[in-house]
């Protein structure tokens, strides 16, 4: 039950962000760890979502953030994939991955990195995540855009926490999204 809860209400976040984001032609991008693909699976549920989703690179292996994402390769070895900075590099880069010159400043970066369990990492407990947002300029009150991280602190079964992961994701963006409406 608590599944089905989960999933709709990404569905209704998903086709609420889809919404606001095509009306006003911005674009998202995803880079994902360990969502695996199902942050773009919430956005792409929804009908319609080729409008605005560009796609999501999946950089579970570390190696593949500083390769594919160009993630800073000393912060990775240094503290590993499940850090705030790594989810805020991993969100940049994914908008920058994904810009088109006819997109301008437009396209909305989303991250994912964490522990999903079902034990620790390291010394990273498992529902210890990372969730990064680079919000463009056209979304930004400021106009200049920013690169914001959250540290979320889960529990469940693995799969849980990797849902729990993609509804605080469309959360915290339907904050930024809301927020610019006033």
């Amino acid at each position: 039950m608590i599944d089905d809860d989960v999933t709709r209400r990404c569905d209704g976040l998903a086709a609420d962000i889809l919404r606001y984001c095509e009306e006003r032609g911005l674009k998202i991008a995803a880079a994902e760890s360990l969502t695996g693909g199902l942050l773009a699976d919430a956005f792409v549920r929804i009908p319609g979502a080729s409008n605005v989703f560009l796609g999501s690179a999946v950089t579970y292996d570390i190696r593949a953030k500083a390769s594919i994402l160009g993630v800073d390769r000393g912060l990775l070895e240094r503290e590993g994939a499940v850090h705030p900075e790594v989810a805020r590099q991993m969100a940049a880069a994914t908008a920058r991955l994904y810009a088109q010159q006819e997109y301008g400043d437009r396209v909305i970066g989303l991250s994912t990195t964490g522990v999903a369990g079902p034990g620790p990492d390291g010394d990273k407990p498992a529902g210890l995540v990372y969730i990064g947002l680079a919000l463009p300029g056209a979304l930004d009150a400021d106009g200049h855009g920013r690169e914001v991280w959250k540290e979320l602190r889960l529990s469940g079964t693995r799969e849980q926490v990797r849902r729990l992961t993609v509804m605080r994701v469309l959360e915290n963006l339907s904050l930024f999204t809301a927020s610019s409406q006033e």
